[in-house]
């Protein structure tokens, strides 16, 4: 992260990517030191790892809904591709001598190329669509990304990797089925851990903070202000929204992955229409285009039907009414004006006492 002064005071962007690291790397500490000192429970210790999930999924949403101003109701399409191709390359290696950190390291990146490919190819046609029509195209690419999921069936066995769309895949007695069509992926090795979690957060936030910095970013989101400017000018708007969904699309696929190798079992239905928009609520909650607003948000709002479900049948109402106020004060003039002056009399501050020191010297 390049960091830009401008006149002795920190640039906006990098005052936000200072707090976005700062959150992520002060809240893995302060879990840990609690979770060593046995202070976690056992429920949040489950949760930790889905956190660090949806805060990628949430950061990575925000490029394309945020900074690229287009509206994208596929992502879950993209965590499924992400983490059912990391459970497979995970299985088919798990026979290997390979430490258990390269295994989960090689299925993740596999996750990530192929659903950045998935959205490259799926970004071509559907970014030359708008508004909801967009929206529409991608929520039916997740849909169909589901129910392609429903009847693959792979496995492994000393013959190599089989793969059909129907449950005959002739394995030997001591082969394995990795994806068994509706079933899902079943008996998964658990390799995802919250360390891996955090560097995957921190990787994703490297990669999303330094293109709003480039000048790509600059690019994508002049397009996103006012297309036939940007037109005007010599800019590709296709080639940079593209750009954009496509490194989103991989960033969720490494999400999903981190995600699919957290469960023993994972079924196909989990990476539903519901499981778009709640990453969509997360960004909308937090602030579009606001990056550490998505990870405050994507953590909350894992935790809180977890903590709720104390309250049973008042569960969801309780999660709607606490949504409905954070929507309220999170978008209310007065909350943005306070925040907004308490942030830039803060760095005001900092960047003024080498100033009166230098004075006071001379």
């Amino acid at each position: 992260m390049k960091m830009k002064i401008k006149n002795g005071r920190l640039s906006p962007y990098t005052k936000n990517s200072i707090i976005s690291y700062g959150i992520v790397i002060i809240a893995f500490v302060v879990v840990s030191v609690l979770n060593g000192m046995g202070l976690v429970s056992s429920t949040l210790q489950g949760q930790l790892v889905p956190i660090c999930a949806y805060i990628i999924m949430a950061v990575s949403l925000n490029l394309v809904v945020g900074i690229s101003g287009e509206l994208s109701l596929g992502h879950a399409g993209f965590m499924s591709a992400g983490a059912f191709t990391a459970i497979v390359v995970s299985g088919m290696l798990e026979a290997s001598d390979m430490p258990v950190i390269a295994r989960f390291a090689i299925a993740v990146v596999c996750g990530a190329i192929v659903a950045g490919v998935l959205g490259f190819l799926i970004g071509i046609p559907v970014l030359r669509l708008r508004g909801d029509y967009l929206a529409i195209v991608t929520l039916a690419f997740g849909e169909i990304i589901k129910n392609i999921m429903n009847i693959v069936y792979a496995g492994v066995d000393s013959h190599g990797f089989h793969l059909r769309a129907n449950p005959d895949l002739g394995l030997e007695e001591s082969g394995r089925m990795l994806l068994n069509g509706p079933m899902g992926a079943t008996a998964v090795q658990r390799l995802s851990t919250f360390t891996a979690g955090f560097v995957l957060v921190l990787i994703t936030l490297f990669v999303v903070q330094n293109i709003m910095n480039s000048k790509q970013g600059r690019a994508i989101m002049a397009c996103r202000d006012n297309r036939i400017a940007a037109e005007s000018i010599g800019l590709n708007v296709m080639k940079y929204k593209l750009m954009a969904f496509t490194v989103s699309a991989a960033l969720a696929g490494m999400g999903g992955a981190l995600f699919g190798l957290n469960f023993s079992t994972l079924l196909p239905i989990k990476f539903n229409f519901n499981t778009s928009v709640l990453i969509l609520v997360f960004v909308v909650l937090g602030g579009l285009g606001n990056i550490w607003g998505s990870i405050i948000a994507a953590t909350i709002l894992t935790v809180l039907p977890e903590v709720l479900r104390q309250f049973a049948d008042y569960r969801m109402l309780a999660y709607a009414i606490v949504l409905i106020l954070v929507m309220i004060f999170t978008y209310s003039p007065k909350i943005k004006n306070f925040t907004q002056n308490f942030m830039e009399n803060t760095f005001r501050k900092k960047d003024k006492k080498p100033e009166a020191e230098g004075g006071a010297a001379v």
